[in-house]
């Protein structure tokens, strides 16, 4: 007879709460977070004001990565000067460790016009990427960006492009989750898809949506069954 003691417990699925490009009444409320379900992460993918990141720190306490868009508004006003938010955790360009996950971060969008912050030409991404490609070579679970890779997410125009250097660290460092921003709900994308050729999951964080990712060990099963290898 088997021992219930000496069986492993269960380790439940880490819930994220992803949230970019739209400051969601939902979200932005002073009764914030009920109706919401408990989660362990937020991951901000983008084009939200300091103000916002502050106000998901001061009402969920949990930890808050996120990177920066495009249109240089993750600041907080302090007189004349603007100040990086508080509270939160800036990944662009580095991987950081949060609720147990490995996340790597890229902000910012593939420059579309002379000008302005948060844009980054092929030669950028691609020295940019290589680098936190070195710091994610012990594997990462998430990657965090702003704009999408190429694929089923990348816009119909050019300033809504997918990056297909971020195509590339996915297909070399293969993150469980892809959460990005960017593409609005004008686009008619569906939210999530998955990537056929390493299994990741890429969400839309557009808004706001609350996200279950499975234990690594779970992943490896799921993928596995899937295959149909042993």
């Amino acid at each position: 007879m088997t021992d219930p003691a000496a069986s492993p417990l269960p380790v439940r699925p880490t819930r994220l709460l992803v949230v970019a490009d739209h400051t969601h009444p939902f979200v932005y409320r002073e009764g914030f977070p009920q109706g919401v379900p408990e989660v362990d992460l937020v991951l901000a993918a983008g084009d939200l004001p300091g103000s916002y990141l502050e106000f998901l720190a001061s009402k969920l306490p949990v930890p808050i990565v996120y990177v920066h868009g495009n249109h240089a508004n993750e600041y907080v006003t302090e007189g004349e000067t603007r100040v990086p938010p508080r509270g939160v955790t800036p990944a662009h360009g580095r991987v950081v460790t949060a609720a147990g996950l490995r996340v790597a971060g890229w902000g910012g969008v593939p420059r579309y016009r002379l000008g302005g912050e948060g844009q980054y030409t092929p030669l950028q991404a691609r020295w940019g990427l290589t680098r936190l490609g070195w710091q994610a070579r012990g594997g990462v679970d998430v990657l965090l960006t702003h704009a999408p890779p190429t694929g089923p997410h990348a816009g119909s125009d050019y300033a809504h492009r997918g990056c297909p250097e971020l195509a590339h660290f996915i297909a070399r460092h293969r993150p469980r989750l892809v959460v990005h921003g960017h593409i609005h709900e004008y686009e008619g994308r569906k939210e999530e898809y998955t990537d056929p050729a390493t299994g990741a999951r890429v969400v839309n964080a557009y808004g706001y949506r609350v996200l279950d990712l499975p234990p690594q060990r779970e992943a490896v099963s799921l993928k596995t069954d899937l295959s149909g290898s042993a």
